[in-house]
């Protein structure tokens, strides 16, 4: 074998060849007394840089043109204190909708009732006395009656049980501040996922009665999502299972739900919430971004992008 000759190699300039990284959008080195909005100016718009800044004005936009922005979140994100975050967000009319796994009522009723949740699992798994905190079962068994009697969602029941029943934490509570603002939150149940479900006086099909009122008034709000944001943050499986069906059905029944950002947040990718969250809704039209990082992080920081935006319109 004879060394193939290089003299004949087809090549072009650099100067006429498209390139995907240019200086213009190079970051900024950070100088010293900015402000906010100047860090994030300064970001470079490259990959996740670029689209962290693309969410922020997103939502900045929806929240201009009064167009939903739907949070759909796990509870590890009540379990990292980013509480105040979402209810100051709450407060200044951004967020119009909020879904939760069943988790979500545990421990945002751990949180009103004594100010603390999230106990330790491996040490109490041990004896069988993870999940066995009776105070806690003994007030959801309240609020799903409750639900059940009046004909109301689970997450306006038990935020509406928060207040009635005037508890210490409440100002630290999602669930009371919806139900004062009258912001939807809605509670999406897996039956067996959550510890309630071990109790002696949990009801079942009260529970999944109120679940099922709520999926229908969770569609309520992906009907009205066009031009809007949906932010899936920290819930792999149950939450994008209910958005794809959510979608199917409001598109089913004559919605126009094709152009809007969906935005997966989470520290590790996950497939079900890559294709039903971002991928597939999308696909008309919209916008699909995917976040990698700690929620503890990310959030604070696209709230605060938000907030910027709107305090130097």
């Amino acid at each position: 074998m004879k060394p193939i000759q290089l003299k004949d190699l087809a090549r072009y300039s650099i100067f006429d060849r498209p390139s995907k990284v240019n200086t213009s959008d190079f970051g900024q080195a950070w100088q010293g007394g900015g402000s906010f909005q100047q860090f994030i100016d300064s970001l470079p718009n490259i990959l996740a840089a670029h689209d962290i800044k693309t969410v922020i004005q997103a939502i900045y936009q929806a929240y201009v043109n009064q167009k939903s922005v739907m949070i759909a979140m796990g509870a590890h994100v009540i379990k990292v204190g980013l509480n105040p975050v979402l209810i100051d967000l709450m407060h200044r009319g951004i967020i119009s909708s909020i879904a939760m796994n069943g988790a979500g009522i545990i421990h945002y009723t751990e949180i009103a009732l004594s100010g603390k949740t999230s106990e330790d699992v491996d040490t109490a798994l041990t004896d069988g006395s993870f999940g066995m905190a009776r105070e806690t079962a003994s007030f959801l068994s309240d609020a799903i009656k409750t639900a059940s009697k009046e004909s109301i969602g689970l997450g306006q029941a038990v935020g509406k049980s928060i207040i009635e029943k005037n508890l210490q934490y409440q100002n630290q509570s999602l669930l009371a501040t919806g139900a004062r603002l009258n912001i939807p939150i809605t509670i999406h149940v897996a039956i067996g996922t959550d510890i309630i479900h071990i109790h002696p006086d949990f009801d079942p099909a009260a529970a999944g009665q109120a679940s099922h009122l709520d999926f229908r008034r969770f569609a309520s709000s992906v009907a009205m999502l066009e031009k809007g944001v949906y932010l899936n943050i920290g819930s792999a499986v149950i939450l994008p299972e209910v958005f794809l069906k959510a979608l199917t059905l409001v598109r089913n029944m004559g919605h126009v739900v094709n152009q809007f950002t969906a935005v997966n947040m989470d520290f590790i990718r996950h497939y079900r919430s890559m294709t039903n969250v971002v991928n597939r809704p999308t696909a008309c039209g919209g916008t699909g971004i995917n976040l990698i990082g700690h929620h503890e992080i990310l959030l604070p920081l696209i709230a605060a992008g938000v907030i910027e935006k709107m305090m130097n319109k």
